[in-house]
């Protein structure tokens, strides 16, 4: 399916010079001369190399539409994740680099989305949130009560999230993975 430069979103996959890309950031940019354009910053689903790249609105690429399957996530061999098919039981082993930053919120058990392109696993998708427990908080800084101060955290899974002032050590709260960003507390 063909869509305009402008059209491009974060999350999209494309195939741009004879390989398959993710979007990971866009900025639309209207210079005082020229026509607008969108910078568009992809990696590559294949090798993990990483681009910017300037499309124009007249400019049109191919959005690639891969099917996606449910896989419960199983254990960690080395660098390696081992995942089981829903359907067949079927396990596969993936390289861990294929989640990228939202690796540290991957759990035993855990239901995730495989984007399969030519029959392939080329990404992992995790759910969008998750619950986590804080192991450490810092103290809050005697003044700073206005709702917008912030306090960093850590997770039980070694990421550092900032939280509000009132969250401490042992709590349970629920965190963006992607955004790596406090949500809420856990009911």
């Amino acid at each position: 399916m063909k869509i305009s430069g402008v059209d491009i979103r974060p999350g999209n996959i494309l195939e741009y010079e004879k390989g398959i890309w993710k979007v990971a950031k866009i900025q639309h940019t209207q210079p005082g001369k020229g026509g607008a354009y969108m910078q568009v910053e992809m990696k590559n689903l294949q090798d993990g190399r990483k681009t910017n790249v300037r499309f124009r609105s007249a400019d049109t690429i191919e959005r690639v539409r891969l099917d996606t399957k449910p896989f419960q996530f199983l254990y960690a061999e080395g660098d390696d994740l081992v995942f089981m098919d829903n359907d067949t039981y079927e396990q596969i082993t993936l390289p861990g680099d294929l989640l990228g930053d939202a690796r540290p919120f991957l759990q035993d058990g855990m239901q995730v989305n495989l984007e399969l392109w030519d029959e392939k696993p080329i990404s992992v998708e995790l759910p969008s949130q998750i619950e986590a427990t804080i192991v450490e908080a810092d103290a809050v800084v005697k003044g700073q009560t206005a709702s917008s101060s912030y306090k960093p955290a850590i997770l039980d899974n070694g990421v550092r999230i900032m939280v509000p002032p009132h969250i401490g050590s042992g709590t349970r709260i629920i965190v963006d993975v992607y955004e790596q960003a406090y949500v809420g507390k856990a009911s």
